[in-house]
């Protein structure tokens, strides 16, 4: 009896442990995601001349509800608003590493939802496009959308490789 009370209380514990696992692999993805982000924003910016503009005009879209973006080309760069953007860029890009990296483990025991999970992740990297369009207007007006898009994509590219190495054996079936 005692031993059966013993297998059973040790189930859930592996499965917080399995479960620990796969967020704190979706938390690196999410981060590696937001360190190519802000490494090419970075090369961008400062090709452009202007180190660390993106991550201002970003942050003070954000925080300030886009107060100086009227003339964004001569905002000032703001280490207090590049700080405060990339903290909130990390934990963003972290949860949303999270809950793929949670996809992805349900899809290897489940191989007919991988095709549903990569569709809603285009569908989703299409919308947040289309949403930025629509309602960040005055953001994009400072910053060359096209940057936008291949940060965004050079992003899920680092972590889909990530995940890919991580799970070599996932299959999906449509």
């Amino acid at each position: 009896m005692t031993g059966q009370a013993t297998t059973a209380s040790n189930r859930p514990a592996a499965h917080e442990s399995e479960l620990s696992g796969v967020y704190g692999e979706g938390i690196v993805a999410g981060l590696l995601g937001a360190a190519t982000v802000a490494l090419w924003f970075l090369i961008v910016d400062t090709l452009n001349g202007r180190p660390l503009y993106t991550p201002t005009v970003l942050g003070t879209a954000l925080f300030n509800g886009g107060a100086g973006l009227d003339h964004a080309a001569a905002l000032p760069i703001s280490y207090e608003m590049v700080l405060r953007f990339t903290w909130v860029h990390a934990l963003v890009f972290a949860a949303v590493g999270g809950i793929a990296a949670r996809l992805l483990a349900f899809a290897e025991h489940t191989a007919n939802v991988g095709f549903g999970i990569v569709l809603l992740f285009v569908i989703f990297e299409f919308g947040f496009v289309a949403v930025t369009m629509v309602f960040a207007e005055d953001v994009l007006s400072s910053l060359a959308w096209p940057a936008v898009l291949v940060g965004n994509l050079l992003a899920a590219g680092v972590m889909g490789a990530y995940f890919w190495r991580r799970h070599p054996n996932l299959h999906i079936e449509p």
